[in-house]
């Protein structure tokens, strides 16, 4: 049976344009809304990962990709203030993988992808039984250049850890349009991607504005795509 899968960057929980208030609960309860398989999260702050489970419902599984300035209570006290303005300058940052918890699940931990002495930036991944090894990357905001190496190193990293056969999928936030990973199918004109290996999966659909739209705000700067995976 086909599997949902779904990518969001949460954008800290802002809406566009920036408020001072923060809708990243919000955000998390309508991403399981049709009960997806998987959810991939890029830009979620450090101090709401112990919260996602609660939230969705789903197993989490977390990566930071830069630690919190302050303790983590403390920077999202802060953060609260003006969630629009501070974003990730205390609270950190950190990607998320939320699985169904009927399915068995297992994280396969990270690396980074990103050059070093350029922001960190990591591509992380979780093998679920019944789909394969789900991969979650949030790439830099940069040239073709420098994002093109990183999402190879994404590539290496999950197929490395494939065994021959497995379907591998690759989501998050690529900053570049049209990626064409090797052995992946490409990705469309946006900057965010589920890509597929060795497994069939329908064309990606992309949220129209008027469904992440709550109590009159826009929901994050970034539209979830979602993708039916396998038969």
């Amino acid at each position: 049976m086909p599997k949902l899968i779904r990518s969001w960057n949460v954008f800290h929980g802002n809406t566009v344009p920036p408020t001072s208030r923060g809708y990243l609960r919000e955000m998390i309860e309508l991403a399981t809304e049709g009960r997806p398989a998987v959810i991939c999260l890029q830009e979620v702050p450090v101090w709401a990962l112990p919260h996602l489970a609660g939230w969705s419902g789903m197993e989490a599984y977390c990566s930071v990709a830069r630690g919190p300035r302050r303790p983590a209570a403390l920077a999202a006290a802060i953060t609260r203030l003006r969630n629009g303005l501070f974003r990730s300058r205390l609270a950190g940052q950190a990607n998320a993988i939320l699985v169904d918890r009927s399915l068995d699940s297992t994280d396969l931990g990270g690396v980074q992808i990103s050059d070093e002495g350029r922001e960190r930036r990591i591509v992380h991944a979780v093998r679920i039984d019944e789909i394969g090894i789900i991969g979650n990357l949030h790439a830099s905001n940069a040239a073709s250049a420098v994002v093109l190496p990183e999402l190879e190193r994404a590539r290496a990293f999950i197929d490395a850890l494939a065994e021959p056969g497995e379907a591998r999928i690759l989501a998050g936030d690529f900053n570049v349009a049209q990626p064409a990973p090797v052995g992946y199918e490409p990705g469309g004109p946006g900057i965010d991607h589920i890509l597929v290996a060795d497994v069939v999966a329908e064309a990606p659909f992309v949220w129209p504005r008027e469904r992440r739209i709550v109590a009159g705000r826009v929901l994050s700067d970034h539209a979830p795509v979602e993708r039916l995976v396998g038969r």
